[in-house]
């Protein structure tokens, strides 16, 4: 019986410490002070926490439980005010969201990014509305860029049509002017939720030839109807985020997720899989469940789908989307380095 108060204390302590710390890095993500301010708050809150697990080892009471249940509870009430917005000073990358409208065949979308990147702090930006006949859609390619480790990777969803034009979604963060991605920082509301919408030679040659990250493109084995329902969840998604705006989390709502939810939307028996969540691992799960040359290995799969070199050979050019798509890297032409006209 002694034994198991003992654990039950020691269980009880870390459950204390977890939700304590917790507490601590919402303050330091969320408290609207300068941080000197948040850095006493924060260690203001850890004297008090260490004190209710040292009175919880020691000799515990249900009144120091009672004291740390009601702080917590105050601090899970804060927690609650702090609300997602579309009105903030945002960087220029995600100063907008796409969003569009269908009228029978006819997709418009506003907002299409196509920004020339020259590097991540020099660009010229434009934001365009395209029209899209979904009568003439006929691919969805998987692009995932490799940007920390194999095993974390952006998704990006691509829809290709006849007449050879391509519009890519992709569900980012959204930082404000001056702000810098953090992961942890991305499990604690620091971030918006956004759907940018982009021409590849944007969104592809970004992270190829300005970050330098590897860079894969799968293409999705998909029916038509199911490609067209694809294409009009984004735009839903787009709109709604638009009328709502939500936070962007780490774990379930990132990029990978986004993608996920879109997918088991046209087809509700797909399976849970640990790879859709660590996404550098999604290959393995499309291998499993695409069709592929008959003895190809997963190594093989991987590399048949390396755009990287394609991309950074293309440039420019205004046929980008052929050319990252080509089984070799075109030779160059004169004029494929230039910025493509308005």
């Amino acid at each position: 019986m002694i034994v198991l108060r003992g654990l039950g204390r020691l269980l009880f302590a870390l459950v204390i410490l977890l939700t304590g710390g917790w507490v601590a890095l919402a303050f330091w993500f969320q408290l609207p002070f300068g941080q000197q301010a948040v850095v006493i708050a924060i260690v203001i809150w850890a004297i008090f926490v260490v004190a209710i697990v040292l009175n919880e080892i020691v000799k515990p009471t249900w009144r120091s439980r009672i004291v740390y249940g009601l702080a917590f509870l105050a601090v899970l009430g804060w927690w609650s005010t702090i609300r997602p917005s579309n009105d903030r000073d945002w960087a220029d990358a995600v100063e907008h969201g796409v969003t569009g409208t269908v009228a029978g065949n006819i997709a418009t979308l506003q907002n299409v990014r196509d920004f020339d990147w020259r590097s991540e702090m020099e660009f010229t930006p434009r934001w365009g509305t395209r029209r899209y006949d979904l009568s003439t859609l006929s691919s969805v390619d998987l692009i995932l860029a490799y940007w920390d480790g194999p095993a974390l990777a952006h998704a990006i969803v691509s829809f290709g049509f006849d007449n050879g034009d391509h519009i890519a979604f992709s569900a980012e963060i959204r930082p404000e002017a001056q702000e810098t991605f953090s992961a942890l920082g991305g499990f604690f509301r620091e971030f918006e939720l956004v759907l940018i919408g982009a021409d590849e030679r944007d969104v592809v040659k970004l992270r190829t030839n300005v970050r330098g990250e590897d860079v894969y493109l799968y293409p999705l084995t998909m029916p038509k109807p199911a490609m067209r329902q694809l294409f009009l969840s984004y735009i839903e998604l787009g709109n709604d985020l638009a009328a709502t705006p939500r936070f962007y989390n780490s774990l379930t709502a990132n990029c990978t997720t986004v993608v996920f939810r879109l997918v088991r939307a046209l087809d509700p028996g797909l399976p849970l899989d640990w790879r859709i969540l660590i996404s550098g691992y999604l290959p393995g799960y499309l291998f499993d469940r695409q069709s592929h040359p008959a003895g190809m290995t997963l190594d093989e799969f991987r590399s048949a789908a390396a755009i990287s070199e394609r991309a950074r050979a293309a440039g420019a050019a205004l046929d980008f989307s052929t050319r990252i798509r080509l089984p070799t890297p075109p030779a160059p032409t004169p004029g494929d380095g230039g910025s493509p006209a308005p």
